[in-house]
């Protein structure tokens, strides 16, 4: 509740999941082409916390799990926004699925 009072946008692990089995096609050879050369643009610890995004995890979550400041991780999430051309986090977990990280 904290992190929509904040102005942060969730979604539960299973709302995730499912958004990412109906729009998110694995076997399409473009898509995780393009998938997979977007992640390689990532530096090692982008391509962590993203690994995290599409888990599912908050930013908090994300922080205790990487031992990194919320404020780390929110600045991690917005590079990953601008390098994946994402708007938004379930975007980010379909790319990281297409590239067959999850």
């Amino acid at each position: 509740m904290r992190l929509v009072a904040g102005g942060d946008a969730m979604l539960s692990p299973s709302v995730t999941r499912t958004l990412i089995a109906q729009f998110g096609d694995p076997h399409t050879a473009g898509r995780r082409s393009d998938a997979g050369s977007a992640i390689g643009r990532l530096t090692e610890r982008e391509r962590e916390v993203a690994m995290e995004v599409a888990k599912g995890h908050s930013n908090a979550e994300i922080a205790g799990r990487l031992f990194m400041s919320e404020a780390t991780v929110k600045s991690h999430v917005s590079r990953l926004f601008a390098k994946l051309d994402a708007t938004n986090r379930v975007q980010v977990a379909i790319t990281v699925h297409d590239a067959g990280l999850a």
